[in-house]
């Protein structure tokens, strides 16, 4: 069952520039359960590349994965710095400091892409988040 996009949630748009790309998915993440469980982590699984999805997916994999210890304080997150965003080409990275509800804070690098053979061609999606 093809699980993408999760409805009733941001999806790409050709206008999004990979800052706002993050953003939105910060914002998800920051209320997770908002406006039903798991949104947030569905605004970031409607921002991954058809490559990360492929790797990541399907959603209830997905949602294992970032509540699981590396990416948890992105779940319900209470305070986020972001750092600007590094853009070369169609491809862009973007450092992102969190503090977790528990208190344990996490720097991430997004990394973006915007060139993709398809409808998604033009918009910026999420390649990989890693540890920096």
């Amino acid at each position: 069952m093809d699980d993408y996009p999760i409805q009733r949630l941001p999806t790409p748009e050709p206008s999004y520039g990979p800052e706002s790309v993050v953003s939105m998915q910060l914002d998800g993440l920051a209320t997770n359960d908002d406006p039903f469980e798991n949104a947030g982590i569905g605004v970031a699984y409607n921002f991954a590349s058809p490559a990360n999805r492929r790797t990541t997916g399907p959603f209830e994999r997905f949602v294992t994965m970032v509540t699981g210890p590396q990416y948890a304080p992105m779940v319900d997150h209470v305070e986020a710095t972001t750092g600007p965003i590094e853009r070369d080409g169609g491809r862009a990275r973007q450092r992102v400091t969190l503090t977790g509800p528990d208190g344990r804070t996490e720097t991430y690098a997004f990394g973006l892409s915007n060139a993709r053979e398809g409808d998604l061609d033009g918009c910026w999606l999420t390649d990989r988040v890693l540890i920096d």
